[in-house]
């Protein structure tokens, strides 16, 4: 029976801690499955531009054997030259695999609806499980444990923070979340999320003071103010958002060895300052590394059941 991965609250806590513990063993021993998926095919179906997610997911599925076919937004018109659901069932006949970045989170369920091989969201307007799957094992992975661990978000309650607020309440982190309240996330998975948590030993907590939430933090998260899909916003998120840049002042109020985390691109000035991206706490470039060991590690769990 086929699996998706569309969602981190999909998920079980089990399964996600396996998730990361091959993620780990991929990236200690780099070729240790480097046939494992031989014979595979993975599409890459993109309506939004990729630089990570993309060569991530095609390193990746070489890495362990098999090969990529790259889809972008000129090649396939989801819902527009055809139904969503023709695509997903044609190309299930051709691949193995779909990794689908889109706009809407109601086109990769469709897409995952149809296709009768396993559907990978790479992105959508909702939710960001491959950035948050990879942001957790840099969290392990740097501070020593998830369970415990105090994660700050400073920023836009986006795609991002959705899926970082569903492994923290399935995890057993603490997530402290500092945003405007107009770009609060979005209630009903936040909500979820918060449940979750009741069971693991995590606590999620807003705010709309970024020093009140990083206050004893381990680390410290932000991605860019304005999304793609939301650049006519652009002026008006900038106002909205200025007291929420990730700076060294708001670095001081955070534990001593507090990490720095953005999954990029960066808008460097706006979000966050350059000095801190460059800066010895960053773990930003650390972060990007760990895509392709966490995509290697889900390719082989959906794929081959390892």
């Amino acid at each position: 029976m086929k699996r998706d991965f569309l969602t981190l609250a999909s998920w079980s806590a089990t399964e996600l801690r396996r998730l990361l513990e091959l993620a780990g063993r991929c990236k200690r021993s780099p070729r240790a499955y480097a046939s494992a998926l031989s014979g595979k095919t993975l599409a890459l179906v993109f309506q939004k531009p990729s630089v990570r997610t993309r060569v991530s997911f095609e390193v990746a599925i070489r890495q362990v054997g098999g090969s990529a076919i790259y889809l972008g937004p000129e090649d396939v018109y989801l819902g527009k030259r055809e139904p969503t659901k023709d695509v997903a069932r044609t190309l299930a006949r051709y691949v193995d695999a779909i990794v689908a970045r889109t706009f809407s989170h109601q086109d990769v369920e469709e897409f995952a609806r149809y296709a009768s091989v396993p559907v990978i969201n790479g992105l959508s307007d909702a939710h960001h499980p491959c950035q948050a799957l990879a942001d957790l094992f840099t969290v392990q992975e740097r501070v020593g444990r998830l369970k415990g661990a105090t994660l700050a978000y400073v920023g836009d309650g986006n795609n991002v923070l959705h899926s970082l607020a569903e492994g923290a309440g399935l995890l057993g982190l603490a997530l402290r979340v500092a945003t405007p309240p107009r770009y609060r996330p979005q209630a009903a998975i936040w909500r979820q999320a918060v449940q979750h948590a009741a069971r693991s030993g995590g606590r999620l907590t807003w705010c709309e003071n970024p020093r009140e939430a990083v206050k004893g933090a381990d680390v410290i998260y932000t991605d860019v103010w304005t999304s793609m899909g939301y650049e006519r916003e652009g002026a008006v998120r900038r106002k909205a958002f200025r007291a929420f840049q990730v700076n060294q002042a708001l670095v001081k109020q955070a534990n001593r060895g507090c990490v720095i985390m953005h999954c990029l691109p960066a808008h460097r000035g706006e979000e966050i300052t350059d000095d801190v991206v460059e800066g010895r706490q960053s773990m930003v470039f650390d972060q990007a590394e760990n895509r392709l060991h966490a995509h290697k590690a889900l390719l082989l769990t959906l794929l081959k059941g390892v």
